[in-house]
């Protein structure tokens, strides 16, 4: 199972501070530090999904994967530009649909984070829950809801592509999207590329985060074989040496094990 050391979540934090102080200004800035000072305690270790079978369910798993999709997007942006799309936002709005279309993962504003560690064994096991969902949230929104809430609770100001961006990238995997994504009105299409964008960059690093875990997984599969194939051999090699099997037929082998034994329960 993948794991973060200390230092990579120390630097994927420090890495994810820079892209906010690099990309804003002003007073947005001032409250965007704002609420990242709030959040970090609970930020900096939250996963970014409860189930092994999704991605990055681990410590510090929520920052990787936002640093993700923020690389992703302006990777994914550069090759629509490049083939002929057109790009009506700027870098600055991407990158803050970006950083914040997963916000709601991190918790509610009383402290209480959104996933906490599954304590049923069984469910570890079988389902793979290494999270679940807390109860003891404040309310019940979705993912996309809270992070809307969180946001305009610092008075924090979005575009209007930004906040598209930002609800759209979950594409059809929320169905309070489907209005938007499927419409068949010609007036009622998006009017900016960026929400299909953000929505590839989720997936493309998704699925690029679960691909990781699962090679870490066969790579630990390999070294526990290994190991036994090592004590296998080891165990073999010893009771060949004992009993010197390649050259001592069964009878002596049985001799060789029972045949004092005899000698032990004559009265």
């Amino acid at each position: 199972m993948k794991q973060l050391t200390e230092q990579q979540i120390t630097d994927n934090w420090t890495d994810l501070r820079t892209i906010i102080n690099n990309t804003f200004t002003g007073d947005r800035l001032e409250k965007l530090n704002k609420m990242y000072d709030d959040l970090e305690d609970r930020m900096v270790v939250a996963p970014a999904s409860g189930k092994a079978a999704f991605h990055n369910a681990m410590v510090g798993g929520y920052v990787e994967h936002i640093l993700h999709v923020v690389n992703m997007s302006q990777q994914i942006r550069d090759t629509w530009e490049s083939n002929g799309a057109t790009i009506n936002f700027t870098n600055e709005e991407l990158v803050f649909a970006a950083l914040h279309h997963d916000l709601g993962k991190v918790g509610d504003l009383e402290g209480n984070d959104y996933y906490v560690v599954q304590d049923n064994d069984w469910r570890v096991k079988n389902m793979g829950e290494i999270y679940t969902h807390n109860a003891e949230l404040s309310s019940y929104m979705n993912v996309t809801d809270r992070s809307l809430y969180i946001l305009q609770h610092y008075k924090i100001d979005m575009t209007e592509w930004e906040y598209l961006g930002l609800m759209l990238t979950d594409g059809l995997y929320e169905d309070a999207n489907e209005k938007y994504l499927k419409g068949y009105n010609p007036a009622w299409r998006l009017k900016s590329n960026i929400a299909y964008i953000l929505h590839q960059a989720d997936m493309m690093a998704t699925h690029t985060e679960y691909d990781e875990w699962h090679r870490q997984d066969k790579k630990e599969s390999v070294k526990v074989q290994k190991s036994v194939n090592n004590i296998k051999a080891a165990v073999d090699s010893e009771v060949k040496e004992k009993f010197n099997t390649e050259s001592t037929d069964a009878k002596d082998i049985f001799n060789e094990l029972f045949g004092e034994a005899k000698k032990w329960f004559i009265f």
